[in-house]
């Protein structure tokens, strides 16, 4: 099943069963557009997984919710599951380039690798791979585009009152 929750920056689409969350994402193009009555179904006979992600999602978005609690079913390699895992130890508001993420995996030198699950990551802002950042310190690889990147981090910041390192964006 499919529900969508309206955030500041975009559309995001969640989708899942009874199992747990599949899937947490920004729609990104017309392609992807999404009839007004799907989304006025809104949590109507959603699936329990599904509402308590789109209400942590509003909390997270309202400054209220720092972590996620929820029931995910998530389908990936082993590396992937674990640098997902290492994702969700990123404290709120903080960041980790992809290098400290690999070596915290146990492959140091796997930062593309870690890159690349990032990529394949089916539950954004739910497993954080927005706290990723370039070694150098600027803002890289994000499928939903560097802004929202940008946004979520300043977010967390500003939610969190943290002092964390100034963040680069590339051009």
């Amino acid at each position: 099943m499919k529900i969508y929750y309206h955030s500041p920056i975009g559309l995001v689409e969640l989708t899942g069963s009874e199992e747990g969350l599949e899937t947490c994402s920004f729609l990104r193009k017309s392609s992807q557009a999404v009839s007004p009555a799907e989304i006025k179904a809104g949590l109507a006979g959603a699936p329990e997984p599904l509402v308590a992600a789109w209400q942590q999602l509003d909390e997270y978005f309202k400054g209220i919710r720092r972590e996620f609690s929820l029931l995910l079913r998530l389908e990936g390699t082993s590396f992937q599951k674990k640098v997902w895992s290492e994702l969700q130890t990123i404290p709120y508001g903080q960041t980790r380039s992809y290098g400290q993420v690999a070596a915290a995996c146990g492959r140091p030198g796997a930062a593309r690798a870690v890159g690349r699950a990032n990529h394949d990551n089916p539950l954004v802002i739910i497993i954080p791979c927005h706290r990723v950042i370039g070694g150098d310190g600027c803002l890289v690889g994000y499928g939903a585009g560097l802004w929202r990147k940008a946004w979520l981090l300043s977010h967390e910041k500003k939610v969190s009152g943290s002092r964390s390192q100034s963040l680069k964006q590339l051009d």
